[in-house]
């Protein structure tokens, strides 16, 4: 990872001073080890006229992933490699971003007690690095940079320069120069925004990360017309520290608007969230689009095939249009735990007359699962191992045949969204796959081509623009032609 800071002056404000701001002197190159690897600064041009200083970031691939432990994504036979074949030894990250803090934290914080005068003082910038992950392109980059008065050169570079068909990749060539900017306020800059653009950080973020982007957004992030994204991104989407960070910076917005006493304004803020509604959990949202596919169906009949503890068997019991509802699983714990979440034995003959719970594997195929008009399943088939889907496959779309066929599974694509997911694993230790967007439409299109029905594809969950859902869902019915055969 490369990034080149460079000022200009003249006899009487030399560009040297520069050294003095970074407590680097300019004829003297300097290292120091970090703990994903080592970090060198050194001084390409040093005059009175012009002095650049640059940082050069030598990234430890293998002592990174020794020391994350992390596991690559489940069915995945390549992620192993992944870890080590990456683009963190070349592309600006939240890695460069440390390294910024660690080799000229003293300059972050505006102090030279060998030219106290000079932190203060604004002087011509010229801040370049040649390889930026932006997830937003361009555009984004000059909509962070841009009001923070810096002029923003930034050029996505090629996939491939000989290959120009094939489009663009998601860096850029970062150039920003600024006449009106202290050393101290370009760096604290670069180290929110790098890994805000890059949106991914090597590390857990834990809620001190919230007191670090306070410090560095100090100035000008309460003011930013884009602090949301920043604040969310900067704090991997984690939604608990990203409201506490956007509580905080509205209180020193107020403040410095309203010249405000802010502990008053402190306790109104908190009088006003106490009322917010929290997001529902993704499971009660999953079960609320589930239920409406089944409205929407017409489904009196219902199956739900993988059912565990009876969670969604419970909210179909309380629509009286679903007269006849069956769970099926193949752990007998699970069909007891859901007997007694259903509490069964205290159920009145009416109602119990509504619901089975019966045993039963989704491999084989079960004259007990024909003819009914919808079946779901409600994160199940990643239980499974990839080589038993088509025995799944053939058990409920070729030989239960329901007229409407509900399946939900995870994005694995949105796993770098999840507040408490560490990175590269997958969302439940039983899970044998979980599948990007395309794979899962893959999928869900042959089955449905194979087996005479139409399906659609449902977002669950909040939809991030770059990543999907977090939760996909897939709405199989039976193609008319079929319906009219099965009549005749």
């Amino acid at each position: 990872m490369f990034l080149t800071i460079s000022t200009t002056g003249d006899e009487t404000n030399p560009a040297t001073d520069l050294g003095f701001l970074l407590h680097k002197h300019p004829d003297n190159p300097f290292s120091a080890t970090l703990s994903h690897g080592t970090a060198h600064v050194f001084c390409p041009e040093a005059d009175a006229r012009r002095c650049t200083a640059a940082l050069l970031l030598e990234v430890d691939a293998v002592a990174l992933v020794r020391r994350g432990k992390g596991k690559g994504r489940g069915g995945a036979p390549d992620a192993a490699l992944a870890q080590y074949v990456n683009d963190r030894p070349y592309a600006a990250s939240s890695l460069l971003a440390v390294a910024l803090s660690g080799v000229f934290g003293t300059a972050m914080r505006g102090v030279c007690h060998a030219r106290p005068e000079l932190p203060g003082r604004a002087r011509p910038l010229r801040v370049e690095v040649p390889a930026l992950p932006a997830r937003g392109g361009p555009d984004l980059v000059r909509r962070l940079f841009g009001p923070l008065g810096w002029a923003v050169t930034a050029e996505a570079v090629p996939l491939d320069a000989a290959f120009p068909e094939w489009g663009d990749s998601r860096y850029v060539h970062l150039v920003l120069e600024s006449g009106t900017l202290t050393l101290a306020e370009a760096l604290r800059h670069l180290y929110v925004l790098m890994p805000v653009l890059d949106d991914a950080k090597h590390y857990w973020v834990a809620p001190d990360e919230v007191d670090k982007l306070l410090r560095a957004g100090e100035g000008w992030l309460p003011a930013h017309p884009e602090q949301k994204l920043i604040t969310s991104r900067y704090l991997s989407r984690r939604w608990s520290l990203t409201r506490r960070a956007m509580e905080r910076l509205e209180l020193v917005r107020l403040a410095e608007a309203d010249d405000s006493d802010v502990e008053e304004i402190d306790n109104a803020v908190e009088a006003e969230t106490e009322h917010e509604e929290k997001p529902a959990p993704l499971a009660v949202q999953r079960r609320e689009a589930i239920l409406a596919e089944l409205r929407a169906s017409g489904a009196a009949r219902v199956l739900d095939l993988g059912c565990g503890q009876g969670q969604l068997v419970q909210a179909l019991l309380k629509e009286p249009a679903f007269t006849e509802i069956v769970g099926v699983d193949v752990s007998m714990r699970a069909l007891t735990i859901a007997g007694r979440r259903l509490k069964l034995d205290r159920m009145g003959e009416r109602q119990s007359s509504r619901v089975r719970l019966v045993q039963g594997s989704l491999a084989y195929t079960d004259r007990r699962l024909k003819g009914y008009d919808a079946a779901v399943l409600c994160e199940v088939i990643e239980h499974l191992d990839l080589s038993r889907l088509p025995a799944l496959e053939y058990a409920v779309f070729g030989a239960a045949r329901p007229r409407t066929v509900v399946v939900t599974t995870p994005n694995v694509e949105y796993n770098v969204r999840w507040e408490t997911l560490p990175a590269g694993h997958v969302r439940h230790g039983d899970h044998r796959f979980e599948w990007t967007r395309e794979e899962f439409r893959a999928w869900a299109v042959a089955v449905a081509e194979r087996h005479g029905y139409d399906v659609e594809f449902r977002p669950v969950g909040p939809e991030d623009p770059e990543v999907g859902p977090p939760t996909q869902m897939a709405v199989f019915g039976q193609r008319n032609d079929n319906k009219e055969a099965k009549a005749a």
